[in-house]
C-alpha cells in the first residue's frame, strides 16, 4: 500500500540502524570497501531507473530493500557518505504537480520497532498493504480531472488518458468541492493468498500497464483501486472511510480494522497473510486515525503511520566460497557456502547450484550477494544472483571430462569427493546396507590413512579397528560387526553396491563369469534395456579397474564373483 517499498530507500536507509546495528562489517582494505561499495550503488541506481522511469522491474522489492540496507551498511562502516545529490526517485519524476505531496512509508523491521512505535499512541486502524502503483485522483465539481503517477512523491506523470478505460477510477463522483484522494492501482486477483502464492508480480503488472502508451479496456478492467488517504477529508479516519464508502469506495472500509496493541496487529498481520483477498499484499500498514493538516505533509515518511512487513520469501545471502563436489557418477555439483541467513525457521549456510553448466551461466563468485528462498517452505533453493561483488575471484573448476562413472575407484587428491561418495553409497541403503556404517565412519577411516581402494575396509581387523582416532573399542567392534555383515550379501546386491548401472526389470541371472561375458545384443534382449544402457553395463563389466575389484571379491569368497 501506499508505495512500494524501492520508492523509499531513503527512508529505509534512515531506519538502518534500527536493523543491522549487531551486523558485522567486513574486513576490507580502503580501496575495496570503495570499489564494492560503488558497484552496488551503480546497481541500485539501475534498478531505481528502470522501476520508476520504465515501469519494469528488475528484482524482487525484499531483495532491492535487502540490498539498499546492506548498502546504508557498507557506507556506515567505512565512513563513505552518499552524494547529496542522491535522489533514488529521480527517474520518477514528471512535470504533473501533487496537489498534496504523496508521503513515504516507514518500514518496521521486527516486534520490537512495532511495539515500540505503538507504545503511547492511541486511536489506531490497520489496514493490509497492498502491492501495486500509488497514484493522487483529484475531481472538480464532481469530475475526474488529473490522475497522476506517484513520481517523486512531489511531481508525476499525467495518467488520465489511460485512466480512462480503468474502470475502477470512477469518471464522475457525487461530490462538487474539490477532492483529493491518494490509492493504490492493484491487480486484481480472485481468492489471492499471499502466504501460498507471492505476489506473482502484480506490482509489476500494474505498472508494465501504465508505462504504455494506452490501455484498453480488457486490460482496464483488470485493475482495481484502493483509496488509502484522503488528505482533505475528516479529521477522524472511520469518519473519512464511511465518506469514502458513500463515494463508492468500499475497499477502504472492508480492509481497514480498529486497531488496539500488539496483539491485535499481529491477528490482523497474520490473518491478512493467509486468508483469501482480490489483491496482492506485502504487509499490514498502521495509522493513526488523526493527522496533521495536508498543506504540511511532505514526500518523506511521517510519524503517523507505519508498516509491518510479512516474512521474506526471499532473502540476500552473501556467498563466501564456491566448492565442486564430485558424485558417485562423477557428476559435478557447485555448492555454495553462504554467510548464515535466516530465512522463516531455517539457518541457511549452504545450497546447491544444481549443476556445474548453471553455476558457469551464473557465474557466482565469492562476495556475490544471491536470492534464497524455500522451495515447498523446508528446501532451501537459489533464485539467482542479486549483485556481485566487484572484485571477480578467480576459481578452481573441475573439468567434467575427467569424472565419470567409471573414474575415481581409488582416493587421491582430485579424487577425494567421488571416491567418498562411492563408500558412502556402498555401505547405503542402496547398497549393502550396512547398520552403523554412514559417511562420519568412512571420514574416520579415510583420515587414518587405512583406506586406500574401495574394499580395502575388508582387510581390516579389531587391532586395527581400535587405534583409529575416534574409534573406542566398544564403537571398533561394533563398526567391525557391520563390515563382517557385508560378507553375507547376495550376489546382485554387491553388484549395485560397487556401482552396476541401473538394469530395470531385467533379472541379474548368472554369475560374474556370464555376466562380463554378455554382447551389447544380449543386454538389449533383456526387458527394459535399451541403446544407451546396454553400452554402459558392457563399459562397467571390462573396466579395468571394475575387473580389479570383482577378482578382489572373488578371493574375499563373495558367491557369484
Amino acid at each position: 500500500m501506499l508505495l512500494s517499498l524501492r520508492l523509499l530507500s531513503c527512508a529505509m536507509v534512515a531506519l538502518y540502524s534500527l536493523t543491522s546495528y549487531a551486523i558485522p562489517c567486513p574486513d576490507w582494505p580502503p580501496i575495496k570497501a570503495r570499489s564494492e561499495i560503488a558497484s552496488l550503488q551503480l546497481q541500485v541506481t539501475r534498478w531505481n531507473d528502470s522501476y520508476h522511469r520504465e515501469g519494469v522491474s528488475l528484482v524482487a522489492d525484499e531483495l532491492y530493500d535487502q540490498s539498499v540496507e546492506r548498502l546504508a551498511h557498507l557506507r556506515t562502516c567505512f565512513s563513505i557518505k552518499q552524494s547529496p545529490s542522491h535522489n533514488p526517485l529521480i527517474t520518477a519524476k514528471g512535470t504533473q504537480l501533487h496537489p498534496v505531496p504523496h508521503t513515504g512509508l516507514q518500514k518496521l523491521p521486527g516486534e520490537m520497532a512495532v511495539q515500540a512505535w505503538l507504545n503511547g499512541r492511541s486511536d489506531l486502524w490497520i489496514q493490509p498493504k497492498i502491492d501495486g502503483v500509488a497514484v493522487t485522483l483529484v475531481y472538480e465539481h464532481g469530475n475526474l480531472t488529473h490522475v497522476i503517477s506517484r513520481g517523486d512523491g512531489v511531481k508525476g506523470q499525467d495518467w488520465l488518458e489511460k485512466a480512462q478505460t480503468i474502470e475502477a477510477i470512477p469518471k464522475h463522483l457525487p461530490w462538487q468541492k474539490s477532492l483529493i484522494l491518494q490509492g493504490e492501482l492493484y491487480w486484481k486477483l480472485d481468492g489471492h493468498v499471499q502466504a501460498q502464492a507471492g505476489s506473482l508480480n502484480a506490482r509489476s503488472k500494474v505498472a508494465g500497464l501504465m508505462s504504455r502508451a494506452t490501455v484498453s479496456e480488457k486490460e482496464g478492467a483488470q485493475v482495481g483501486l484502493f483509496v488509502w488517504d484522503w488528505p482533505d477529508g475528516p479529521a477522524t479516519l472511520q469518519d473519512r472511510l464511511a465518506g469514502l464508502r458513500a463515494l463508492g469506495f468500499d475497499d477502504s472500509m472492508d480492509f481497514s480494522e480498529p486497531l488496539e496493541g500488539f496483539a491485535q496487529a499481529q491477528k490482523w498481520r497474520e490473518h491478512w497473510y493467509r486468508s483469501p483477498l482480490p489483491f496482492a499484499t506485502d504487509g499490514v500498514v498502521m495509522r493513526q486515525s488523526e493527522r496533521p493538516p495536508a498543506e504540511r505533509w511532505k514526500a518523506n515518511a511521517p510519524h503517523w503511520i507505519a508498516a509491518w512487513k510479512y516474512p521474506f520469501a526471499q532473502v540476500l545471502a552473501e556467498v563466501r566460497s564456491v566448492q565442486f563436489a564430485v558424485g558417485r557418477s562423477g557428476r559435478i555439483t557447485p555448492v555454495l557456502e553462504l554467510k548464515p541467513v535466516q530465512l522463516d525457521d531455517r539457518k541457511i549456510s549452504r545450497l546447491s547450484v544444481g549443476s556445474l553448466p548453471r553455476w558457469q551461466e551464473m557465474d557466482i563468485r565469492p562476495g556475490d550477494q544471491v536470492a534464497v528462498s524455500l522451495a515447498g517452505l523446508t528446501i532451501p533453493r537459489l533464485d539467482g544472483v542479486v549483485s556481485r561483488s566487484a572484485e571477480r575471484m578467480e576459481m578452481l573448476v573441475p573439468k567434467p571430462g575427467d569424472y565419470h562413472a567409471l573414474s575415481c575407484w581409488e582416493v587421491s587428491m582430485p579424487c577425494k569427493d567421488q571416491f567418498r561418495a562411492r563408500l558412502i553409497w556402498l555401505s547405503g541403503k542402496k547398497g549393502l546396507n550396512l547398520a552403523g556404517v554412514g559417511p562420519g565412519t568412512w571420514d574416520k577411516l579415510l583420515q587414518a590413512g587405512v583406506i586406500e581402494g574401495l574394499l580395502d575396509w575388508m582387510t581390516l581387523d579389531s587391532a586395527g579397528l581400535v587405534n583409529i582416532p575416534g574409534l573406542g573399542e566398544r564403537s571398533s567392534a561394533k563398526l567391525l560387526d557391520s563390515l563382517q555383515v557385508a560378507r553375507q550379501r547376495p550376489f546382485t546386491v554387491w553388484l549395485k553396491a560397487i556401482g552396476l548401472p541401473p538394469t530395470g526389470s531385467a533379472p541379474l541371472d548368472g554369475q560374474w563369469s556370464e555376466l562380463s561375458a554378455r554382447s551389447i545384443e544380449q543386454w538389449q534382449a533383456r526387458p527394459g534395456i535399451g541403446p544407451g544402457r546396454a553400452k554402459q553395463l558392457i563399459a562397467f563389466f571390462q573396466d579395468p579397474q571394475v575387473q580389479a575389484l570383482a577378482a578382489q571379491l572373488r578371493d574375499h569368497g563373495i558367491d557369484g564373483f
